[in-house]
């Protein structure tokens, strides 16, 4: 039976109880989320034993990494708005099992082309589930503990990026490489059943579907997504990059204009007049553009530089992990008294700070100062994440929960992508650079393809590296200072407590 309330009557019966079972709740959504970041971060590994046993090309890999980003980031905003149609529990649920499935499927692959058709599906998949799990969070926790919540769901998304390099080295070397695909099948199937026995149904107000906006935002948003991330192979200024933005940006242009008019909106244009969704957005972007590069050139440094096995790699990340868990956990704390544009600002600047102690690194300092850099940067992405994600998802009306989580999914992964396009770049112009002229040019494009020629080319091919990095690390110490820049500049000053009450459950869940 469906009770009507104010948005104000229904966060006051919320925060005076939330749902009963809404820890038991978030544990399954922090499951879910985990099958994801899992596996975008143990995928990379993989890449020699698919070579060898698939006899994968590296275009072959470029599309298997590519056909899950296509179809996640084209699909995000349209499964978020059928989240809150249909019902986000059974687009959670459709997702965990089109992901489990299609990730048992990719173990039984023989060929590439298999292998990246499976990936595909996985990505829908993941488009499916990922709005569901943050908005199905804001729907059963009330306003004083969502913050809680969401660093909750914050630490477990950077366990798995920790975690994900750690265990797929220990299957990866003692299985064959279809194991790490069938790491996600437990997974997601421990999820699915935690769903049913204890997520209750939750959605907006029945209205119709927007097929039109659908089509739009899928084309817009995948082939921006296809643009970005052809720039690393194919260079900023090639006719498939331009010719991918052009046709992203005019789908995305007619998607504005068609949903300005439309009664059944798939996506309230009104949120991007709200300060709090704008410019969180773009903080968040760049938030995400400084993280996404940053991996690239650390497990680089980490194997090729330092000699560290991938498992080793992995393990030598983990202090970051735990110094931005409990960041997470103070950023949530702190929130409550301090303005969410102050966290973000703060957070970025201590960000950017890292990134300067990451210049510094070479193959002397070793270990030690590269832990201190990344000690801090995950203190800063402590205090700015939660502030960030709670704050975007609270100016979210509740009818729009899951188009809402599916647009903070999108922003991230847009600076994600920007961020490995164009760190990625000037890692590799800066690393070429830097070789000296007997190094020859089959051999300037990376540092494994150096190292290669044997012992006389290693002196070089680690120091050009290392310069590389340091340039890598100052753009993205100028990003983090950008994202600080844009927080002051748009975010309101104080907190909106009035706001904050009515950002609540939505709907009864039942």
């Amino acid at each position: 039976m469906r009770v009507t309330s104010t948005p104000f009557e229904s966060a006051e019966s919320s925060a005076a109880t939330g749902h009963p079972r809404r820890w038991w709740i978030l544990s399954i959504l922090c499951l879910s989320l985990m099958v994801l970041v899992v596996d975008n971060t143990v995928l990379n590994l993989a890449i020699p034993s698919l070579m060898r046993d698939l006899g994968a090309t590296p275009a072959d890999i470029q599309w298997v990494i590519d056909a899950y980003i296509l179809a996640f980031a084209g699909l995000l905003l349209t499964a978020g708005s059928l989240s809150d149609r249909f019902g986000r529990r059974k687009m959670l649920l459709l997702g965990l099992v089109v992901f489990g499935a299609a990730s048992l499927l990719a173990t039984l692959a023989d060929n590439p082309g298999q292998l990246i058709a499976c990936r595909f599906l996985m990505g829908v998949g993941g488009s499916l589930l990922m709005p569901s799990t943050l908005s199905l969070l804001f729907t059963v926790f009330p306003p004083e503990e969502q913050r809680k919540a969401m660093a909750g769901w914050s630490m477990v998304a950077m366990v798995g990026v920790v975690a994900g390099p750690t265990v797929g080295g220990v299957l990866l070397n003692h299985f064959w490489w279809g194991s790490i695909f069938w790491l996600n099948v437990p997974i997601a199937a421990l999820a699915i059943i935690g769903t049913l026995a204890l997520i209750p149904e939750s959605k907006g107000p029945a209205r119709d579907v927007d097929p039109v906006g659908a089509v739009l935002t899928i084309i817009g948003m995948a082939s921006i997504v296809w643009a970005i991330v052809s720039i690393p192979a194919h260079g900023w200024g090639s006719g498939r990059v331009l010719g991918g933005l052009a046709v992203g940006v005019v789908a995305l242009t007619g998607f504005a204009f068609w949903e300005k008019r439309s009664e059944h909106p798939m996506v309230p244009l009104a949120l991007f007049r709200d300060r709090r969704f704008s410019g969180t957005s773009f903080s968040i972007v760049l938030l995400s553009f400084t993280a996404g590069g940053l991996l690239l050139a650390l497990t680089q440094y980490l194997q090729f530089v330092l000699g560290y096995s991938p498992l080793k790699a992995g393990l030598a990340l983990i202090p970051y992990a735990v110094a931005a868990m409990v960041f997470n956990g103070l950023g949530a704390t702190l929130g409550k008294k301090i303005a969410d544009r102050t966290l973000i600002s703060l957070g970025l600047l201590i960000i950017a700070g890292s990134f300067g102690i990451l210049t510094q690194v070479s193959d002397s300092t070793g270990y030690g100062l590269l832990i201190i850099g990344l000690l801090v940067m995950g203190i800063g992405g402590g205090l700015a994440g939660p502030a960030a994600y709670t704050l975007l998802m609270q100016a979210v009306p509740p009818d729009h929960r899951g188009v809402g989580s599916a647009m903070n999914d999108t922003v991230q992964q847009t600076g994600a992508a920007l961020s490995v396009a164009v760190l990625g770049s000037v890692l590799a112009a800066a690393y070429s650079s830097a070789l000296p002229d007997s190094v020859p040019d089959a051999a300037r494009k990376s540092i494994a393809d150096t190292l290669a020629l044997g012992p006389d080319f290693f002196a070089s091919a680690k120091h050009a590296f290392i310069d590389a990095m340091s340039i890598s690390m100052t753009v993205g110490a100028i990003g983090a200072v950008a994202g600080a820049v844009v927080a002051l500049a748009v975010l309101p000053r104080g907190q909106s407590k009035t706001r904050d009450a009515a950002a609540t459950v939505d709907d009864p869940v039942h």
